[in-house]
């Protein structure tokens, strides 16, 4: 390929380094200050080594994309047109070579090469007066000498957590997280590869630590509950390799499920099903039924009893082991591939519920019974008919397409899509609309579609349907013509269409910019100043490229108007760029 040295070539690269990331774009002008190794007034510091430093990088490309004359750009740009071809054409004939990297950059090859006795010595000087990097290195020495070691150095660990009584407060629950995330770790690569019996019993061991753990820290956030979910994982990866009797850990499955107060054996049943096999997960039921049915024993009710409920102790513990043996018996069936098992724990009333009738209906349709499945969702459509999170039943519509597709009934589930998508605007459901549609009436069939989108009642839904869609032009045009509907409090939606329509439609918005500044300053939402600030920022910046505001004000009028309504909202003000 032939260079132009200045205007064909000078327009394509600019737009390639933008795409490449080399540049960024700001108030429609290019300013190249992370890409380019130049100062601000445009001097060059080393033509050579920038082309070096990109050789490799992705830049040689642009020698593919220059097509487009955009010589308008070089204004913008710290560059001259010439110093950019030439730095073009020295990476297109790969002239120069890769900079190496610096050998005082801080990476593992680097610190290999300091040699064992510096390292140690660092080493040691950075675990001084940190527990927790005492704790990993004492945990690396003892995996040199085998898992055994390891493990009894886990289990003093476990035992000190459970000691513990201190609260543990949001500053230091990362670092207690991270701790519990190290202990899993070395159970998952160094124990369990070589003895999963020994791994199972750390595991367990681990999650019996969740009660004392969860009672002295706030874990609102989850983080704690995530490291036993992972746990529980990790069981299930192992579960295969483990030899346990299945009688004995049916009932150590029950114990534990029984004691779990704050959910850390949750999925235990599918976890160990392996292991339990058809004899254990048989011996699991019955010993569930019979715990259900056994009288309430006196700790039990010593237990409910202190927490000062309204209700009998005893008609507490009672619901407690029903809810219980509830999902035991479901998991234990899941496992069994029993579907009716499955079915038997919920009533006739229960089956119609959105939230229930879902699962239910697709174990179904797992088996084949496609007619059970399609009755059992038919009738909790209808008993969710009427209700004001009706249209939110995604599930429940999900099941119902899979089961009209199944069963061939290709009219019913257009017509259901093409309601669903009337009710919600739901992108999924026009798409496998349109796909059902006969050859050559997609198009027309789209088209009926985005013109009822953009009548749509609620207007950010329709701007965020048609953005997404996309279909910008009509986005463009239904803010254009319902500018006064917009809704400056609804700022996801708004934020990210006038992002996607800033380069084609500016005016669009710029509309729905000032839309959400002026509800945050009519509102007095100072912890959003920083943010309508930036927003009017981009209407300054959009200013140039708008060439008609029609009846709308212009910027300097806009912001003579906000001067005035709200001039005295110095918190902002002080955010604005002059």
């Amino acid at each position: 390929m032939q260079f132009c040295p200045q205007r064909e070539s000078f327009g394509a690269a600019s737009t390639h380094l933008m795409n490449s990331g080399l540049g960024c774009k700001r108030r429609g002008a290019v300013s190249w200050t992370r890409g380019l190794d130049v100062t601000r007034r445009g001097q060059q510091r080393s033509q050579s080594a920038f082309a070096a430093r990109y050789t490799k990088g992705g830049f040689r490309e642009i020698a593919e994309t220059l097509q487009t004359p955009h010589p308008a750009h070089c204004r913008h740009l710290c560059l001259s047109q010439k110093d950019l071809c030439d730095i073009v054409r020295a990476t297109h004939h790969n002239k120069a070579e890769p900079v190496a990297m610096s050998k005082k950059t801080l990476n593992q090859a680097n610190l290999e090469k300091l040699g064992a006795e510096k390292l140690a010595a660092l080493v040691m000087d950075l675990v001084q007066g940190n527990a927790a990097l005492q704790r990993r290195a004492r945990m690396e020495l003892s995996a040199a000498h085998g898992p055994r070691e390891v493990a009894a150095d886990l289990r003093k660990r476990f035992a000190s957590l459970r000691r513990a009584t201190s609260f543990v407060d949001w500053r230091k629950q990362r670092a207690l997280v991270k701790d519990l995330e190290g202990l899993l770790g070395m159970i998952e690569t160094i124990i369990a590869p070589q003895d999963p019996d020994e791994a199972f019993e750390l595991l367990w061991t681990f999650l019996q630590l969740a009660p004392s753990i969860h009672e002295r820290t706030d874990d609102s956030n989850g983080a704690i509950g995530g490291v036993m979910s992972d746990a529980v994982d990790l069981i299930a990866e192992m579960s295969p390799g483990i030899s346990r009797d299945p009688a004995a850990l049916a009932e150590r499955v029950l114990d534990a499920v029984a004691e779990a107060g704050y959910g850390e054996f949750d999925g235990i049943i599918p976890a160990t099903a392996e292991a339990l096999g058809q004899e254990g997960l048989e011996h699991l039921k019955r010993i569930t039924q019979a715990w259900a049915e056994a009288p309430p024993t006196e700790r039990e009710l010593e237990r409910y009893q202190s927490y000062g409920l309204m209700s009998s102790a005893e008609d507490s513990v009672r619901r407690n082991k029903e809810v219980t043996r509830s999902i035991i018996l479901a998991d234990v069936a899941d496992a069994q591939g029993d579907v009716d098992a499955y079915m038997a724990r919920y009533s006739a009333e229960q089956l119609t519920y959105g939230t229930i009738a879902p699962d239910v209906a697709r174990r179904l349709l797992d088996v084949g019974r496609v007619d059970e499945a399609c009755d059992i969702v038919t009738r909790a459509r209808a008993a969710e008919d009427g209700k004001s999170f009706g249209m939110f039943r995604y599930d429940l519509d999900a099941i119902f397409e899979e089961c009209l597709e199944r069963q061939g009934k290709s009219e019913d589930l257009k017509a259901h899509l093409w309601t669903t998508f009337e009710q919600t605007l739901s992108a999924p459901c026009l798409r496998k609309y349109l796909t059902l549609q006969p050859d050559f009436d997609d198009v027309e069939a789209e088209e009926a579609a985005l013109d009822f989108a953009e009548a749509y009642p609620h207007l950010g839904a329709a701007i965020g349907f048609l953005v997404d869609w996309p279909a910008r032009d009509r986005a463009a045009r239904v803010v254009l013509a319902r500018a006064e509907e917009l809704d400056g409090n609804s700022y996801h939606t708004l934020t990210t269409a006038a992002d996607a329509l800033e380069a084609g439609h500016p005016l669009a918005a710029t509309l729905m910019r000032r839309a959400m500044v002026l509800d945050t300053l009519t509102g007095g939402k100072s912890k959003r100043y920083r943010h309508a600030a930036r927003h009017l920022a981009e209407c300054r910046a959009c200013d140039a490229a708008i060439e008609d505001y029609g009846d709308r004000h212009s910027h300097a009028q806009f912001l003579e108007a906000l001067k005035q309504d709200h001039g005295r909202k110095h918190g902002f003000w002080r955010l604005v760029d002059p």
